[in-house]
């Protein structure tokens, strides 16, 4: 229930279309309802073979084409506004739920599969979509026709209606057994959809690592583990929701034949008339048949209610703090302090410990140490992708805590291991953190990190369009995208995290060139594995462990003769 007003909580702002819904609704079961009435009638004005009331029949003939008519047009406006109510509020859920993503800490989006998020963001919701399209309609109309239908029965023989009313709960209690078994599967099979939809989603993205280690075999037997699992529980849901229609049509086939022989008998016995029998046994059928219809509206819903559930996790999730009151961080003068920081990702589970660093305006850092040592980590805390367990981080004196989180971020330009680009062109994606620059600018940008040429090549140079992640494009092309983005926005400080990893030497080298101009005058954090590439960087923190265990310059660790010294000679000898 409480789900369910969270979803009814959506469809606040088309009241309009409710009300017309409803109303709509209303009229055109009206109009079905005076069909067995006016059958009836008709029916009457027959008594025998040059005994039949033409002009009678005639008019009733009229009413009866123009009850079909009015009903017919008032169905297709409810259903119309039925659709704009369901696919509006889809809209708006889904609206909310892509919001939701930026707003949630970088942690939660970490811990969670990327492909499940895709799964509740289309599947579920348009699940949801589907039930309240199918519900609005089928629910108003089905409570109205019950309604109407119980007036009529009880207006024209209250004997017959009671054994009707009397029979009813019978149909209830067998769709309400039928709809908790089927809310259990539906569960289960709304998570395997997500574990089925992050796994499908992880094998299509690294295609080309699965094929470079021969993992296809394994691949495609965990695929068809998962799409088993999601098989035998969609089988079991979609039998559950089944079932539940043909069995209320059985109990309801039922109660329509008891009700056929009583009425016989008192048509038989003079109480009611032919064309009366007639009407009734339709209204008789027309009463029970909403139940069928809920019945399945049912099944539907509890299907819609496990996804509604997924999707409403996810908007129940925790935000990031708000920063709004905070003010902005001061124009960096580029020096950044970590002072007594401890953290880790799971409790019981320290990572970095006690780190203390104190770098000046303009310097470069680089950091170094073997694979989970912390280096990322760092950049995350820096970035407040993270908040510390304990300690603080300073930038310009300023705790990153008491600052907004877009004006400490839009102060440091990334260049990740990790290229992204979007589909689009190349001119919109190197202009990605600067969407109002010129043409001019992006072309010196491009040209600047020795992109220029190649794009040039591109069939339609700078507005050539890319595919999702670069396309065709070499991973080195890309690499070289992202750095051109960087180049534009001249941020006053820099990460580069392995920025130059896929880059032939050559190419690195003018990239590195590049690097220094752009480098002047900021402070800079370079993560990197090839150390020959940090020699002349002004200080070196040394990782291992989650630990800062050496820090200075090239010359004075190698003098040292420590840990950093035992990785350039590893490195040379390589």
């Amino acid at each position: 229930m409480k789900t369910l007003k969270k979803i009814f909580s959506y469809t606040v702002n088309y009241r309009k279309n409710l009300i017309a819904a409803v109303i709509f609704a209303a009229i055109g079961v009206t109009g079905s309802l005076l069909v067995p009435v006016l059958t009836g009638k008709a029916i009457d004005f027959i008594v025998g073979k040059d005994d039949v009331d033409f002009p009678q029949v005639g008019k009733t003939l009229l009413f009866l084409a123009a009850s079909v008519i009015i009903s017919g047009f008032s169905q297709w406006i409810m259903a119309r506004n039925t659709n704009v109510l369901s696919c509006s509020t889809a809209r708006d859920i889904r609206n909310e739920f892509f919001l939701k993503l930026n707003k949630v800490p970088v942690s939660y989006i970490d811990k969670n599969s990327k492909g499940d998020f895709i799964s509740r963001a289309t599947n579920d919701i348009e699940i949801v979509s589907d039930a309240l399209t199918q519900g609005f309609t089928q629910f108003f109309t089905g409570i109205i026709t019950i309604i109407g239908t119980l007036i009529f029965m009880l207006v024209i023989d209250f004997r017959i209606a009671l054994i009707v009313i009397i029979l009813t709960p019978l149909s209830l209690i067998c769709a309400a057994v039928i709809t908790k078994l089927s809310h259990n599967a539906f569960t289960k099979q709304s998570v395997i959809r997500g574990e089925l939809s992050g796994f499908s989603d992880e094998m299509i993205k690294n295609q080309n690592i699965i094929k470079a280690f021969g993992y296809e075999n394994k691949a495609e037997e965990n695929f068809e583990r998962l799409n088993s699992d999601f098989g035998s529980a969609g089988l079991k849901a979609t039998f559950f929701s089944s079932i539940s229609n043909p069995s209320t049509r059985f109990i309801n086939g039922m109660i329509y034949a008891l009700v056929g022989m009583t009425g016989a008998l008192r048509a038989v016995s003079g109480n009611i008339s032919v064309g009366t029998l007639v009407s009734f046994l339709s209204y008789a059928n027309q009463y029970t048949k909403p139940f069928n219809e809920i019945s399945g509206v049912i099944s539907e819903l509890q299907n819609a209610l496990v996804s509604a559930e997924r999707v409403f996790d996810v908007l129940a999730a925790e935000n990031e703090s708000d920063d709004s009151m905070l003010p902005d961080l001061k124009k960096p003068d580029g020096s950044v302090a970590f002072d007594t920081v401890d953290f880790s990702y799971v409790p019981e589970k320290p990572l970095l410990q006690d780190i203390n660093i104190n770098v000046k305006p303009g310097q470069r850092v680089a950091i170094v140490g073997p694979t989970g040592c912390g280096k990322t980590t760092l950049i995350n805390l820096l970035m407040r992708f993270y908040d510390t367990t304990d300690g603080r981080v300073l930038i310009s004196e300023q705790d990153v805590r008491e600052v907004k989180r877009d004006s400490l971020r839009s102060s440091f330009g990334m260049v990740l291991q990790e290229t992204w680009l979007f589909n689009g062109t190349i001119a919109e994606n190197i202009s990605y953190g600067k969407p109002d620059a010129t043409e001019e600018e992006i072309i010196n940008a491009a040209k600047s990190a020795h992109a220029h040429s190649f794009i040039r090549r591109l069939p339609d140079g700078y507005n050539t369009v890319i595919g999702e992640n670069g396309g065709s494009l070499s991973q080195g092309q890309k690499q070289l995208l992202t750095i051109a983005r960087i180049m534009l926005t001249d941020p006053p400080m820099l990460i580069l995290d392995e920025a130059t990893s896929s880059i032939d030497i050559r190419t690195e080298v003018k990239i590195q060139q590049a690097f220094e101009k752009l480098m002047q005058g900021k402070t800079s954090f370079i993560i990197a594995h090839r150390l020959s590439t940090i020699r002349n960087t002004d200080l070196i923190l040394v990782m291992k462990d989650g630990n800062i265990i050496e820090q200075g310059s090239h010359e004075a660790l190698m003098e040292q003769g420590g840990f950093y010294s035992q990785l350039y000679a590893s490195a040379a000898a390589v």
